[in-house]
């Protein structure tokens, strides 16, 4: 397997309005650190790698909903924090973009809910209570290095 190397940095506007400035491979994919911004004001601060989000990245919605983590091919994957518009908060573990893995949700009146929402989720559901504080420092040291990656973007 052939490894793309990057080759560029530039900009460019796609026909539907999206924005990409960043770093491109060989292959004219995103690859590298990049901005995107969609024409609602979706935008994608971060890594890529052969055009799809990979490694840090901050994604803030129109809506104010954001993430802040590990991505993974195109998907939060790994370790990170999740706003909603409503202002809860999950932070934990993500795979193919769904909630799965340990985690704590917090809501938006800075409670955890009674019993506490801490544990493990599966595909969005809380299936077992369970304290996971360094899974937590995890999520939020991933967040913290996304921003502070997406800064330098």
């Amino acid at each position: 397997m052939q490894t793309a190397r990057v080759a560029k940095f530039g900009a460019y506007v796609y026909d539907d309005g999206t924005k990409y400035i960043g770093d491109w491979n060989d292959r004219g994919q995103k690859h590298g650190l990049g901005h995107v911004q969609l024409k609602d004001d979706t935008r994608y601060e971060g890594g890529f790698n052969n055009g799809l989000c990979t490694g840090l990245g901050v994604l803030q919605y129109s809506d104010g909903t954001r993430y802040e983590g590990e991505f993974m091919q195109g998907w939060f994957h790994g370790h990170g924090m999740f706003w909603r518009a409503d202002g809860m908060k999950y932070e934990g573990q993500f795979r193919g973009g769904r909630i799965w893995g340990l985690g704590l949700i917090t809501f938006n009146d800075g409670t955890h809910g009674l019993p506490r929402h801490e544990g493990f989720f599966k595909d969005c559901k809380m299936i077992q209570k369970k304290k996971c504080p360094e899974v937590i420092n995890d999520a939020r040291r991933a967040a913290m290095m996304a921003r502070v990656q997406a800064e330098q973007t």
